[in-house]
């Protein structure tokens, strides 16, 4: 029997890989389906929204529903900045999530380091402390801050649209947990170099923490780009100060029944996010991957 089995593994050598290369690329193309269904899933609200603000106001509550219109109707978008100052609101809303970004980034990349590579006393007290305003809801924290704001004189300015959400938590948090994954041997090296600690943060650790900035600052920007119940509290003045949001619902509420500019309205409010997600995303992978990861 010995023989036997030892002569049938001979005589067939490349069948049990055969048939493992086969079982792979059936289980890779099943899983390559499946995304595919998945993405079509999650991006078909997509597709139907610039579907319908390409169609005709008569079209757009057709029966039975079609996807596209009777015509393509690019002129919708040359309405939606007419019948309000959607320029403005895009311009203000540039404004504030790029400030507000900024902000962001320069205090988390800098409380990280200091959380991180800073050794002084009651250190992980205070950050345990810091994180703990992550459990509080923004909903919460609405009308202390709007009594803030009103002690400031800073209502329906855009220094409230700015200040109050530009320190976070989640953002010193994820620089914290790069920065501990870098080895120490960095700092070492760079101290026998003659560095201090300021040279240190700017010429060695700055220039690695690159793609964790870059998540930070998408997450950021969408944050401050997509806030709708801050500003709707606090900017007075829509038309002037109004962000995206706001201009959305005063278009919305003037022109409720032309789904068709809402769409078109809604497709131009996406084009800064996209563009940003775009230029960005060589360090988005690296950084997705890095950040929040490991520790000492």
């Amino acid at each position: 029997m010995s023989e036997l089995t030892s002569s049938n593994r001979t005589i067939n050598p490349r069948a049990v890989p055969r048939t493992h290369r086969q079982t792979g690329r059936v289980r890779r193309a099943v899983g390559y389906v499946l995304l595919c269904l998945v993405a079509l899933l999650f991006v078909s609200p997509l597709i139907y929204m610039v579907a319908t603000s390409l169609k005709p106001s008569a079209d757009v509550f057709t029966t039975p529903p079609t996807l596209w219109g009777s015509s393509f109707e690019w002129s919708n978008y040359v309405q939606a900045f007419t019948y309000l100052p959607f320029a403005r609101f895009i311009l203000n809303g540039v404004f504030v999530a790029a400030a507000g970004t900024a902000i962001n980034v320069v205090v988390a990349v800098l409380s990280g380091y200091a959380f991180s590579r800073l050794r002084w006393r009651g250190r992980n007290l205070v950050f345990v402390l810091f994180l703990a305003t992550l459990m509080i809801p923004q909903d919460v924290l609405v009308i202390p801050m709007y009594v803030m704001m009103q002690g400031f004189g800073w209502v329906d300015t855009f220094q409230a649209l700015i200040i109050p959400w530009a320190f976070t938590a989640l953002g010193a948090f994820l620089v914290r947990q790069f920065f501990l994954t870098v080895p120490q041997e960095l700092d070492d090296a760079a101290r026998v170099d003659g560095a201090g600690t300021i040279r240190t943060f700017f010429s060695v650790m700055l220039p690695l923490a690159r793609p964790t900035m870059a998540v930070l600052a998408v997450f950021s920007f969408i944050a401050y780009w997509n806030s709708f119940l801050w500003p709707l509290v606090v900017v007075n003045d829509v038309e002037a100060r109004g962000t995206i949001p706001l201009g959305l619902q005063q278009f919305f509420g003037q022109q409720g029944s032309e789904w068709n500019l809402v769409m078109a309205a809604s497709v131009i409010s996406m084009l800064p996010t996209v563009i940003l997600l775009v230029v960005l995303q060589k360090h988005l992978v690296k950084g997705i991957v890095t950040s929040g990861l490991g520790g000492r």
